[in-house]
C-alpha cells in the first residue's frame, strides 16, 4: 500500500521535476472553473513573467472583499494568487503562501522584493510546509480571515486531516473559499496511487459526498457551490486509465460558523448594499442565491448567518430573528440549475 508520505513525494516530483510549465500538463483539470474577471487580469500585468509561467492552474478562485484581511494560500506554487491577493488585501492586510515543492517556492520567494518595490508595500509572506501540519509552519488557531486554494486539496493525501487544519486556523466567521476537482464516485486505490493521475489532479479527486461528510464531521453541515462545469478527458492515455469517472471542477465557499444542517425559515430577509468593490450591481453568494443590489431576497437562517456573521456583514442589511420559526425553507437551486434535483436543500 502506498503511504502518504510516497504519496506527497510523487506529487512533490511532478510538480517540482515533471511540469516546467503549464503547457506540460495533459489536462485541463487542474484549471479553476472561474474565468479570471477583467479586474483581477489587470492586475496581473504587474506580475512578474516567471512567477505567472510556472504557475500550474487557470482563472482564480479569489472571493471579493479582502482589504485589510489576512488570508492564507494552500498550495501557493510560485505565489500568482499570492501576488494577486496582495494587491487585493492591500498594505493593511496579509497574505501567507504555504507549498511542499521547493522549486516552485523558490520562484515564488526570489521575486517577493521586486513584487513589494512594484506595489509599494510588502505584505506576502511564503512558508515551506505541508497543507496536513500547518502548525508546523507556525499558524496558529482562528489567525486566518480567509483560506484559498487553487486545486489543491485534491493533491493532499490526508484529506480529512488538510481540512480540519483549515478550521483550526480560521476565525470564526472565516471563509473557506476554493476550487478543486470532484469525482462522482469513489476512486479504485490503485488509481489513487497513479502519479500521472495523482498530479494532474485526478487521482486524488474526492468523492463530492465523502467531502460533504468530512465537513459535517468537522462542524461544518452547510457548504455551497458557487459554480461547478465538468471536466473535459481529452488525453488518450489518461482516459484510458479513468475515463469511466466523470469530473467536475467545482468552486467552493463554507464558513466556520455554527450551522444547521438543514436550511430552516425563520422569516429572514437580506438585501445586498452594493457595496463591494467590483460588484455595485449584484453579488452571488452560491449557485442559487443572487443578490441584485437594493432588492430584497428571502432566505434562510443559514444564508442570514452567512452574511451577518461574517466579512460580508457590512455589505448586507439582514432583517429578522430567529424567534419564530416557519419550518423548512426551500433553498434548493432553481429549474435552471445543473444540481436542481436535490433534495438536500443549500447543504
Amino acid at each position: 500500500m502506498t503511504t502518504s508520505i510516497e504519496i506527497s513525494e510523487s506529487v512533490r516530483h511532478y510538480y517540482g521535476q515533471v511540469l516546467q510549465s503549464s503547457e506540460d500538463l495533459k489536462t485541463s483539470a487542474c484549471c479553476s472553473i472561474d474565468a479570471m474577471p477583467s479586474y483581477l487580469k489587470a492586475l496581473l500585468a504587474g506580475l512578474h513573467p516567471e512567477v505567472l509561467e510556472r504557475f500550474y492552474g487557470c482563472g482564480s478562485p479569489l472571493p471579493p472583499a479582502l482589504t485589510g484581511k489576512t488570508v492564507l494560500d494552500l498550495g501557493c506554487g510560485t505565489g500568482r494568487d499570492c501576488y494577486l491577493l496582495s494587491k487585493l488585501v492591500g498594505p493593511t492586510g496579509r497574505v501567507i503562501g504555504v507549498d511542499m515543492t521547493p522549486e516552485q517556492l523558490e520562484v515564488a520567494v526570489r521575486h517577493r522584493d521586486w513584487h513589494a518595490e512594484r506595489f509599494g508595500f510588502a505584505n506576502v509572506e511564503f512558508l515551506h510546509g505541508h497543507i496536513e501540519n500547518l502548525h508546523t509552519v507556525g499558524i496558529a488557531d482562528n489567525s486566518i480571515d480567509v483560506v484559498v486554494s487553487n486545486c489543491v486539496i485534491n493533491l493532499s493525501p490526508e484529506k480529512p486531516r488538510a481540512l480540519a487544519e483549515i478550521f483550526r486556523v480560521l476565525k470564526p466567521g472565516g471563509e473557506l473559499y476554493f476550487s478543486d476537482v470532484f469525482a462522482d464516485r469513489r476512486i479504485p486505490v490503485e488509481l489513487r496511487q497513479d502519479p500521472v493521475l495523482l498530479g494532474e489532479c485526478l487521482g486524488g479527486a474526492l468523492y463530492w459526498e465523502d467531502f460533504r461528510r468530512i465537513l459535517q464531521d468537522l462542524g461544518c453541515p452547510d457548504v455551497r457551490k458557487v459554480k461547478q462545469t465538468p471536466i473535459s478527458i481529452d488525453d488518450p492515455d489518461v482516459f484510458a486509465k479513468i475515463g469511466m469517472v466523470k469530473f467536475d471542477s467545482v468552486t467552493v465557499r463554507a464558513f466556520k460558523m455554527p450551522l444547521e444542517d438543514r436550511c430552516e425559515d425563520f422569516g429572514q430577509v437580506a438585501v445586498y448594499l452594493g457595496s463591494i468593490d467590483q460588484h455595485p450591481h449584484s453579488f452571488d453568494l452560491d449557485d442559487h442565491h443572487h443578490f441584485e443590489t437594493g432588492r430584497p431576497l428571502r432566505v434562510c437562517g443559514n444564508t442570514a448567518d452567512m452574511l451577518a456573521l461574517s466579512r460580508y456583514s457590512n455589505h448586507f442589511k439582514v432583517l429578522g430573528d430567529k424567534s419564530r420559526h416557519f419550518g423548512l425553507f426551500d433553498c434548493s437551486p432553481g429549474p435552471g440549475s445543473e444540481s436542481a434535483n436535490t433534495d438536500s436543500a443549500c447543504c
